[in-house]
């Protein structure tokens, strides 16, 4: 019965009735399957940015030039982004 009372009653033990643990067994796998969910859709809008952005880069580099490695430096510190080859 979910409108039962929540306080245990004397003597009875202290845990829910079946039809509550049921529930929220059922709230557990929800959230579990909700943070899988969420997980995928934010891996999935990572990759989105990461082709969105070669594609504007390719564009840029097709109308401008190739980006210098000045160039590519100064917008990793502009962007606040570590470098991806150190040596460069």
């Amino acid at each position: 019965m979910l409108d039962a009372p929540l306080e245990p009653q004397a003597g009875a033990p202290l845990e829910p009735p079946a039809d509550r643990r049921t529930a929220l067994r059922s709230l557990a796998r929800l959230a579990v399957h909700l943070g899988l969910l969420v997980s995928a859709v934010a891996a999935a809008a990572s990759k989105l940015r990461a082709e969105a952005l070669a594609d504007f880069l390719a564009g840029w580099e097709a109308e401008h030039g190739t980006l210098t490695a000045q160039e590519i430096a100064r917008a990793e510190r502009d962007l606040g982004i570590a470098a991806a080859d150190s040596a460069a």
